[in-house]
């Protein structure tokens, strides 16, 4: 009531199954009470799609007669995007909140027709025009999906494959069972777990062309074991809500450097800048800002957050990054996750990473907690592959491999570590838990 808001269409998961089918899936959904009660008018998927066909003349007798009739009951406005122009906010896009508030960044349309149009000119060689086939077990709610997935490749004649739930992973076996699979986009929890599964390892998709990792750091232990398994590579790139979401990608059929999220996306500026703003040599860290056609006009009702964001044009992304001498970026970590060992700078992702490779390590997770003496020390969140595995184990490896004071000095063993619906695992959430 306090919006401006005169339709709502309602759709349900089982709208566009045949007949059968979708009666029997509205049933199971009552049953199980899985749909929501809702005390607002609203228009049915079906009935709104009506409306739009029946204004298209040449497709007016396709319709029912019982839709033609039902279709004067709907206020409705025609030509609706002559009056819309680039800066109209298309969507209210909320932020993942994995690292503190959730904020609606608001995406134009000019924002989200140039990310796609830039994701384009790096890919549209690679994609065959209505004969792909893409796995898509990220929500469409998410950036990643929503843009990619929903909007780049369903515009390039794609077909997309939902996946409602990927967890546990099993629920996808019936979908590479049942589809040839030219394309996987997901975050690296997924490609680590279809990685040991038997199933998917004994019978890799045969028609894969590459695949897309985006929303969480790539790890190279994943990376390696997805194309020894599937043949192709894992692609990463690098981008977020604010920048609907697209900053930088390995330049496919071009250089792809491991560990890296590749090069600025056409008419994009990345810099890395310290604390005061100055931008740092190629090799040293600093946080990466970005400008370009595809940022966000701001956060919806936040001008404060806004104003901390978006400086003078610039995006400032809150990521620690470093550029080597030929403009590849790499992601360092996020700024606020960096932990302060004794005055040394710790970045959980390349404590990740080592652990990581440890054979009998599944996943893991790393955290700074207080410490008396240094400040801050590193603890380590693992879930194992074996049971025989130890923390003393885990100190040797890593002894190997890194520095003392990057070496975790507490380990906690789980059966699963938190997640976000995309599959990101949350640090937050274990921090949260060490406050409590």
């Amino acid at each position: 009531k306090k919006t401006d808001i005169h339709t709502i269409v309602r759709v349900s998961v089982a709208d566009l199954f045949p007949l059968p089918k979708r009666q029997l899936i509205k049933l199971v959904l009552k049953v199980k009470r899985k749909i929501p009660a809702t005390n607002v008018k609203t228009v049915p998927f079906y009935l709104a799609l009506a409306t739009g066909l029946m204004h298209t003349a040449s497709c007016h007798s396709l319709l029912p007669s019982f839709l033609q009739a039902k279709r004067t009951n709907i206020e409705s406005k025609t030509r609706f995007w002559e009056d819309l122009h680039e800066h109209d906010i298309a969507a209210l896009q909320y932020t993942g909140g994995t690292t503190g508030v959730s904020k609606g960044a608001m995406l134009t349309h000019g924002s989200l027709l140039a990310n796609m149009m830039q994701i384009l000119a790096f890919g549209d060689k690679f994609i065959e025009p209505g004969c792909e086939k893409v796995l898509t077990a990220l929500p469409l709610y998410h950036i990643f999906a929503f843009t990619v997935n929903n909007l780049v490749l369903f515009y390039m004649g794609a077909t997309n494959v939902l996946i409602p739930s990927p967890r546990p992973i099993t629920n996808l076996r019936k979908a590479f069972e049942k589809h040839d699979f030219t394309w996987v986009s997901g975050v690296n929890t997924l490609f680590n777990a279809l990685c040991h599964e038997k199933w998917f390892s004994d019978n890799p998709p045969r028609h894969l062309k590459m695949s897309i990792a985006g929303g969480a750091p790539l790890l190279k232990s994943v990376a390696d074991k997805w194309e020894s398994i599937t043949g192709t590579p894992v692609i990463e790139g690098y981008g977020l809500t604010e920048a609907s979401p697209v900053l930088t990608f390995n330049p496919i059929g071009g250089q792809v450097k491991e560990g890296s999220i590749g090069v600025p996306m056409p008419d994009t500026r990345i810099r890395i800048v310290n604390d005061e703003g100055i931008c740092v040599k190629p090799g040293e860290p600093g946080e990466l800002i970005a400008n370009g056609p595809q940022m966000m006009a701001g956060y919806w009702n936040r001008p404060q957050e806004t104003e901390k964001t978006l400086k003078e044009g610039w995006l400032y992304t809150g990521d620690v990054a470093v550029m080597d001498e030929e403009g590849y970026f790499k992601i360092v970590d996020r700024k606020k996750d960096m932990i302060l060992v004794s005055g040394f700078n710790v970045y959980p992702n390349e404590v990740e990473a080592i652990l990581s490779l440890h054979p009998d390590v599944l996943e893991v997770a790393v955290i700074g907690i207080p410490d008396e003496k240094s400040g801050e020390v590193v603890k380590a969140f693992v879930v194992r592959k074996s049971d025989s595995l130890t923390e003393s184990q885990l100190k040797e490896h890593c002894k190997e491999m890194m520095t003392s004071y990057k070496i975790p000095r507490a380990f906690e063993f789980r059966k699963e570590l938190p997640k976000s619906p995309i599959g990101k695992i949350l640090r937050k959430e274990l921090r949260d838990v060490k406050k409590a």
